[in-house]
């Protein structure tokens, strides 16, 4: 939605800058996308008047004129633009003068004929598009008058970013409510440059039809048009808007069309109601008819396109055929012309699905569907219609003769219970019932104490406030989020219990995280398959076409990925779908824990031998921990595979503990034999739950209030230097002395420091022990050479010597 900042200050007057307002607006209610400054410096043009203007004796299509400029001396001008008239008054730009445009106007001499500046268009000066003519100043100011005290080109269109659940912000006067709320400014219902008061006719009313003087409306499809509002007005003269109309429209971007046309588009950007208007005259026995089309009927929209209306599409026609597609655009026969003198102005509420499926089949969208569709402020019809034909008359003259109203007024919004208590508990902090009041009601609503709560009514324009936690969210907004404390409370952010497969996971989870054990969350696709195995059509990747039937495939892709890298130590896991084929129906999707081990069963510690690796045995006690988290109070059975060194789980049949095949044929030969695990937790398949549904029944696990930063570094893809340094250290120099000088010296490349041995005796001189430590380096980019790691060795010695007196053992 663009809206201008001087547009919104009719509505709300204030005196805060562009910037200010859009900040304002991005923090309590609606995104600003983008600010775009509009208009330009004009100070150095000024106001002149062509004296004389003729024929280019050279061009056909070029004048020759005389400007008065104010400075006692007339200039000729060469002017391309088909509309200068003697007698009328320009914006003109003198030579020397820099154009908005970044263009300098100098002297010179176009077709023969010399030209000293130039009559500008709208688009020259940067006050809208207009460039096929210049642009007519209405004014009784002298020649020479500067330009800027005669327009206000300052202005500046802020890009909102209205969600669908706000479709009172997409008019300048839903902005501006916001702006008052937020601010505190007070608002102006009727903008004062909208001088003519609205018409205070009686209106004529009908539950389905009403005839009158003038014209004659029958609304035949309720459902889809619950009101209509039409307006007689006599007498216009159809003809160019004024500077200020056209003004308000080019600030937004739009094109200024006629008075007329150009009235019902202020209406509808600056009101939030679409409006249109007939040329009466045209309109078959001056009625309007509401109905759904017949057969074969067809329109040419006012963009003329013929477009065949579907069978039961509710539109707009006069006595004889369709006129308009009702919400979405008028038709080209009877719209309004400079010839119109009758208009009949239509002001109506048509149901938004309606909308939106008319504009669907028929291919065409509009502004004016783009409101209908997301709900208009049906309570205001009426008002609207009879200021739209005020302003009609303000700029076009005429008068109006009657107000034709069929269908009955909107009922009142149903009332909602607000709870402060509810609300403090929500936010977080207790707020003063007065001010949540005062906050509410700036916004339109009208609040009522009742006891303990508060009864509001929405108004009419604010679809979206139909439960408690919406107006909850209003208060919040109002108040400012950062102002809001930032704590974790003890609640749920809702009532519905958390699902079986989600607990069981989660249990499990924390069992494996415990234990020590990495989650990765790679995507649920494999290389290989079998007949049971389903294929995608458009993979992601064209070498992993298919859905995995097992975690532990994914376990062991990620398993030699690491061993490539010199990387043997692994306990990994994931929770994940896998798929498995069914004739004739979609795949069988299960949710499945898959744990894969390898290498030391711990880390190394100088004061015994290497650890030894994983077995059977661990993978086993794995397993069995799983279960117990998976589902408690129930206990699995192992059954050996025969000529298999592994085991089945009889978890209601689901779950198996042995090697890793894929890993284990491939593997390095330092590398140890890979253990997997892998348990079904549940089936996902159209809703149903099974295991972890049917054994979730331990009590819930108790959060812990502590929060952890983790921060994750990708894995590495240059290959480690490794070297050992054994050193004499004194008995009374402690190793972990020598390990933070290590440390420090050792530059930021050193990626691991590990202290693997301690010997005293033979040729270790008394008093001090040997202890070595290994020393890993990596670049991130590449391969370190043998004499960047020589260097390192031996300016790690060098700072040992110097600081701590610590030599290398010799032998």
């Amino acid at each position: 939605m663009i809206v201008s900042h001087e547009w919104l200050k009719q509505f709300v007057p204030h005196q805060h800058a562009a910037q200010h307002i859009g900040e304002v607006l991005s923090r309590h209610c609606v995104t600003l996308d983008n600010i775009e400054q509009v208009g330009a410096d004009l100070s150095a043009l000024v106001v002149a008047q062509v004296v004389e203007a003729g024929r280019h004796p050279n061009s056909d299509h070029l004048w020759v004129t005389k400007v008065d400029d104010g400075s006692g001396t007339l200039l000729d001008v060469v002017c391309g633009a088909p509309n200068v008239v003697a007698g009328h008054k320009y914006p003109f730009a003198r030579t020397g003068t820099v154009m908005p445009n970044g263009l300098t106007i100098e002297r010179r001499k176009i077709r023969g004929a010399t030209s000293n500046g130039m009559l500008c268009s709208a688009r020259e000066l940067g006050l809208g598009e207009e460039h096929d003519g210049i642009l007519t100043l209405d004014t009784d100011v002298e020649p020479g008058t500067p330009l800027a005290k005669l327009v206000e080109a300052a202005d500046a269109r802020l890009d909102l970013d209205v969600l669908p659940n706000r479709p009172d912000l997409l008019s300048h006067i839903g902005v501006a409510r916001e702006i008052s709320a937020i601010t505190g400014t007070p608002m102006v219902a009727v903008p004062a440059e909208l001088t003519t008061a609205p018409s205070a006719i009686v209106a004529q009313r009908g539950g389905a039809s009403v005839q009158g003087a003038h014209a004659t409306v029958s609304v035949v499809d309720a459902d889809h048009c619950p009101r209509y509002v039409a307006v007689i007005i006599k007498g216009v003269s159809v003809g160019a808007s004024p500077a200020w109309l056209r003004g308000r429209l080019e600030s937004i971007g739009q094109r200024t069309i006629s008075n007329v046309v150009d009235a019902t588009n202020y209406v509808l950007y600056g009101f939030g109601q679409p409006v249109h208007a007939f040329d009466l005259a045209k309109l078959v026995n001056h009625s309007i008819v509401v109905r759904s089309t017949r057969a074969g009927e067809s329109l040419v929209t006012l963009d003329g396109v013929t477009r065949s209306l579907p069978e039961g599409t509710t539109v707009i026609c006069d006595g004889a055929a369709p006129v308009a597609l009702a919400g979405v655009m008028g038709g080209q026969h009877s719209e309004v012309t400079h010839a119109t003198t009758d208009i009949l102005l239509e002001v109506a509420v048509f149901a938004p699905r309606f909308v939106r499926g008319v504009k669907k089949r028929v291919g065409l969208n509009t502004d004016a569907a783009y409101r209908y569709e997301r709900g208009i402020d049906a309570g205001q019809t009426e008002a609207v219609a009879r200021l739209a034909a005020a302003l009609i008359t303000q700029v076009a003259g005429g008068e109006v003769a009657e107000v034709l109203v069929v269908g009955a007024p909107t009922e009142p919004r149903p009332p909602v219970t607000l709870r402060p208590a509810r609300l403090a508990r929500l936010l977080g902090m207790a707020i003063p019932e007065t001010d949540i009041i005062r906050r509410l009601e700036s916004l339109g609503c009208v609040v009522t104490p009742v006891g303990h709560a508060l009864s509001v009514v929405a108004p009419s324009w604010r679809h979206d406030l139909g439960l408690e936690v919406d107006l909850i969210e209003e208060v919040a907004r109002l108040i400012g989020f950062d102002a809001l404390p930032d704590e974790l409370r003890p609640f749920r952010p809702g009532t519905s219990p958390d699902h079986p497969l989600y607990l069981a996971s989660r249990r499990v989870r924390e069992v494996l995280v415990g234990l020590g054990l990495a989650e990765t969350r790679p995507m649920p696709f494999t290389a290989t398959g079998d007949e049971r195995t389903p294929r995608v059509r458009n993979p992601l990747a064209d070498d992993e076409p298919y859905l995995r039937s097992s975690v532990l495939d994914t376990l062991a892709r990620r398993a030699e990925y690491n061993l490539s890298r010199m990387q043997g130590n692994l306990r990994l896991f994931e929770i994940g779908n896998t798929f498995t084929g069914r004739a004739g129906r979609l795949p069988l999707e299960e949710l499945r824990i898959g744990a894969l081990l390898m290498g030391a069963r711990r880390p190394a510690h100088f004061t015994e031998p290497p650890p030894p690796a994983f077995d059977m045995w661990d993978a086993k006690d794995l397993a069995a921990r799983l279960l117990a988290a998976a589902f408690p109070g129930l206990r699995g059975e192992f059954i050996a595979d025969v000529g298999v060194p592994g085991w089945t789980l009889t978890v209601d049949g689901v779950g198996v503990v042995g090697r890793v095949e894929a890993v284990r044929l491939d593997r390095p030969v330092w590398a140890s034999e890979p253990w997997g695990v892998e348990i079904t937790l549940g089936v996902i398949d159209s809703g149903d739950v099974a295991a972890a549904g049917q054994h979730a029944h331990a009590p819930a696990v108790r959060e812990s209030g502590a929060v952890r930063a983790v921060r994750f570094t990708p894995l590495p893809t240059t290959p480690a230097a490794e070297l050992d340094l054994a050193l004499l250290v004194p008995d009374t120099t402690p190793a972990a002395t020598v390990e933070a000088v290590l440390k420090r010296a050792g530059g930021e490349l050193l990626e691991r420091i590990e202290l693997f041995d301690q010997f005293r005796g033979a040729g270790i001189p008394a008093g001090t022990r040997s202890l070595a430590w290994r020393l890993t380096w990596r670049h991130p980019e590449r391969t370190l050479r043998d004499k960047e790691i020589e260097g390192r060795r031996a300016r790690l010695l060098d700072i040992l010597d110097q600081e701590l007196g610590i030599r290398p053992r010799a032998s």
